[in-house]
């Protein structure tokens, strides 16, 4: 289906049933950690509604549409310009039936869905407190990487508030955030039940970490093996090919 692309737009084939994406040439586009958060959340039960916290393109909603059986993905993005380009890849997937998006601060959702509506939470939130690290002159990337808007306690609250009992979380962060990620989760009654590192290579500490939670259940924490991107000779690991591969072989083999 064609849609309006901007001067500085291209469409990307994701490789995983004929999905494409809307990014920038130069500037807003999704990293590995959104597609290793797909992933690690690929086991979302069928029929479940979803909601992703910080859509932006809307890669994390799309991959799951194609690897998972959901019922419905809300994407909920505070900036119009990245809304109205995830929009126009909705479109161009003819997701429509199943990839809701909308332009709205996460701290208005309860005003806007029922407590304990969804079934499934998904986060790929700003890693940065306000005013740390660099920050980066597009205003944009400086939204997506800092917490301007919400911090991360706004993101876990309302996740609180918007799951269901039961219902679970996945998210994807700094390794350096775990102690306020599973504390602010423990207080929100968002227990942790799988932990997982995200390593550039052996012997390199963790760049990323992905996270499991399910609200109100009983403690106990998996944390389950590294991940590794790459090998020692630079190149991707079989894991990583996998995750990547498997969105081919799904694609050519439905």
């Amino acid at each position: 289906m064609g849609v309006e692309l901007k001067a500085n737009e291209r469409i990307d084939d994701l490789g995983l049933k004929g999905l494409q994406i809307i990014q920038e040439k130069d500037g807003f586009c999704f990293g590995i950690d959104s597609v290793l958060l797909s992933d690690f959340a690929k086991n979302i039960r069928k029929d479940a509604n979803v909601i992703d916290l910080g859509t932006g393109t809307g890669i994390i909603a799309t991959l799951l549409c194609g690897k998972t059986s959901l019922k419905k993905v809300v994407g909920v993005e505070i900036q119009k310009e990245v809304y109205d380009m995830a929009k126009r890849s909705i479109k161009l997937n003819s997701l429509e039936d199943k990839f809701d998006i909308i332009n709205e601060d996460i701290l208005n959702l309860n005003k806007i869905y029922a407590q304990n509506y969804f079934d499934v939470v998904v986060t790929n939130p700003p890693y940065k407190k306000k005013d740390t690290g660099l920050i980066n002159e597009s205003e944009k990337k400086k939204l997506s990487r800092h917490e301007i808007t919400a911090t991360l306690e706004d993101f876990i609250s309302i996740s609180n508030k918007l799951l269901k009992d039961k219902g679970e979380f996945y998210m994807v962060h700094r390794p350096e955030r775990i102690v306020d990620i599973i504390y602010l989760m423990r207080k929100y009654k968002i227990e942790p039940k799988e932990l997982r590192m995200v390593c550039s290579e052996v012997g390199k500490s963790p760049k990323i970490v992905l996270i499991k939670g399910v609200k109100n259940a009983k403690p106990f924490i998996k944390i389950k093996d590294n991940i590794y991107i790459y090998n020692k000779e630079g190149k991707y690991t079989d894991e990583i090919n996998k995750i990547y591969n498997n969105n081919i072989m799904e694609s050519e083999n439905e």
